[in-house]
């Protein structure tokens, strides 16, 4: 992931480490999806704020496919180039149920601490 240009405030990427898994095993639950259309995703849904490299991405659904959370597949469609399509396992619905959980407490523990109100 990417940081913000200002200099004066700390980088995104200290509070956004550890997302990563959660963000692509929400996408997966949503059906295939391919590592460039995961990082587009990501980037659209939140505004800009969050943005991977593709070698960061590609790194973490190497790590996520040997633990058994997505599987993938290679698919060729007429006239474009072979990609490869993650789907999410029941290995990979659990850790989601409970990494869910974890970053709702830690968000709303973080809200309570620095007075964030959420809408």
């Amino acid at each position: 992931m990417t940081t913000r240009p200002d200099s004066d405030r700390p980088p995104l990427d200290e509070a956004k480490r550890g997302s990563a898994e959660l963000l692509i095993l929400a996408l997966a639950e949503e059906g295939d999806i391919h590592g460039y259309d995961i990082a587009r995703q990501i980037e659209t849904r939140s505004g800009g704020t969050l943005q991977f490299t593709l070698a960061s991405l590609y790194a973490t659904l190497y790590r996520m496919e040997a633990r058994g959370w997505i599987r993938g597949r290679w698919i060729e469609k007429a006239g474009q180039r072979r990609r490869r399509y993650y789907r999410l396992t029941e290995t990979g619905r659990r850790v989601l149920a409970a990494q869910r959980e974890d970053w709702a407490q830690v968000v709303a523990a973080l809200g309570r601490v620095a007075g964030v109100r959420f809408a």
